[in-house]
């Protein structure tokens, strides 16, 4: 019988703490993730700071419960891999340090791996045969962008945020509402059942023809409503509103990624980054592959905000590829996408 290999993910790009192993066949063994939003609620955003301080707290007993709930230890672990960027420079610098000394002291190869390239790779965790060419849809709290696949592993952009991205967006608005943090659970959690056309929000159209997302535009249009409706927490109308504000969001995300479909012809669209959890994107997205009679994947809620599960599975594909990893003592983080 084979020995499966054992590939160690760490993820500490933003703020959340995370290890996971998966196998060479790709089971996922173990999924830690220790959130921060507690800590960084009051201040109604991330503090980066308190993020990478909290990680040096954390991370080491991530993983010895990572290896705890995928029943091994650490000798049986054959690759190691990391995010190596882009995210807080000071968190990825956390996570990477820690699997730099952990790669020399068990002398493991060690891969690191984009953040958003692992974003659209947990698409694939419980979906081996997507069809290509496939259009992913990224959307977070720090990045919203469009690519266009033709095979694994090749990513090719079609458009990006130009300055707010969809998550931050939710975020800001739920930030001076004053009703919690993340914004985009709570912005979700209280529309439900809201009129989405009480508010009018238009699309943004961008005069290049471009697929780019500008999301500030709805965000000065959202603090104008709320300013000459006075509207704050207690408010009646807040469900109403807050409805709308979500559903334009949703719409402008959808809008783009029709669009690209139109131009380039994908068999498959792929939605995958933290907002895709919001349940009303999930639909609108499955309505639109019905629409357009492609195959469309969103990974599970668990596998959409960052984790290392992600992170391990990417590692696994690169190093099928023939990248075998090795170990770099000057490997330095990023904290800007390349793409």
């Amino acid at each position: 019988m084979v020995q499966e290999m054992n590939i160690l993910g760490i993820e500490t790009s933003c703020d959340e703490t995370s290890a996971s192993v998966v196998t060479d066949s790709m089971k996922v063994l173990s999924n830690i993730v220790l959130s921060q939003d507690e800590i960084h609620s009051p201040y109604g955003g991330i503090v980066p700071e308190l993020a990478s301080r909290n990680h040096i707290i954390s991370i080491n007993f991530i993983l010895e419960e990572c290896l705890k709930r995928a029943g091994i230890k650490m000798k049986d672990i054959d690759l190691i891999s990391v995010t190596q960027g882009p995210g807080l420079i000071g968190s990825l610098l956390v996570g990477l340090s820690f699997a730099k000394g952990l790669a020399y002291t068990l002398e493991k190869p060690l891969v690191p791996v984009d953040h958003l390239e692992a974003h659209i790779h947990s698409a694939f965790i419980e979906n081996r045969d997507v069809p290509f060419p496939a259009l992913a849809l990224l959307v977070s709290g720090g990045h919203t962008s469009l690519y266009l696949m033709r095979k694994k592993m090749d990513y090719m952009v079609l458009g990006r945020t130009r300055d707010d991205a969809a998550g931050e967006a939710l975020d800001k608005i739920a930030k001076f509402l004053d009703i919690g943090y993340p914004g985009g659970p709570v912005i979700e959690k209280l529309s439900q059942g809201g009129k989405t056309k009480e508010f009018d929000f238009a699309l943004p159209k961008m005069t290049d023809q471009s697929l780019d997302f500008s999301f500030s535009g709805f965000k000065t249009a959202a603090l104008r409503y709320i300013k000459k409706n006075n509207l704050n927490r207690k408010s009646p109308r807040l469900k109403d509103f807050l409805a709308s504000f979500e559903h334009s969001v949703v719409s402008a995300l959808i809008s783009h990624l029709k669009k690209a479909a139109l131009k380039h012809f994908p068999e498959s669209l792929i939605l995958c980054g933290g907002v895709a959890r919001n349940k009303r994107l999930r639909e609108h997205f499955t309505a639109l592959a019905e629409e357009k009679g492609l195959c469309s994947f969103m990974p599970s809620p668990e596998f959409c905000t960052d984790n290392a599960a992600m992170v391990a599975s990417l590692a696994l594909e690169k190093y099928k590829q023939g990248e075998k990893g090795k170990l770099a003592l000057d490997l330095n983080a990023y904290a800007r996408s390349p793409y």
